[in-house]
């Protein structure tokens, strides 16, 4: 994986404000890549950022991620939606319009496309 792109997700998802989230998509938007390697670099490299903060385009997390997050989720105000999947993306989507403008600062040093 270029190294340069870890960089650049990591960046983005770390601009993702506490009580918001945004989906795999909205980061690959960001970055210019696909969901999947989203997922792929936050599933190897995402442990130091706010993992919480990216879910699926319905505002869920698979697999133990969603009892990992809990205690995130709870802290900052996010409460699970009825099926017990994961949050109304609908309800806490970060503004992706100011996103990009952090992003774009916080990533202005990197090579390549800045979002």
């Amino acid at each position: 994986m270029d190294e340069v792109v870890v960089e650049r997700v990591l960046r983005a998802v770390e601009q993702v404000p506490p009580g918001r989230v945004v989906s795999y998509g909205d980061v690959a938007e960001l970055v210019g890549i696909g969901p999947r390697q989203v997922g792929s670099i936050m599933r190897h490299w995402g442990e130091n950022v706010p993992w919480w903060r990216v879910v699926s385009h319905a505002g869920d997390l698979g697999g133990d991620l969603l009892s990992r997050a809990r205690p995130h989720w709870d802290e900052e105000g996010i409460p699970v939606k009825p099926n017990g999947l994961g949050c109304r993306i609908a309800d806490h989507r970060a503004d992706l319009e100011r996103l990009a403008g952090d992003y774009a600062r916080a990533a202005a040093d990197l090579p390549g496309r800045a979002g």
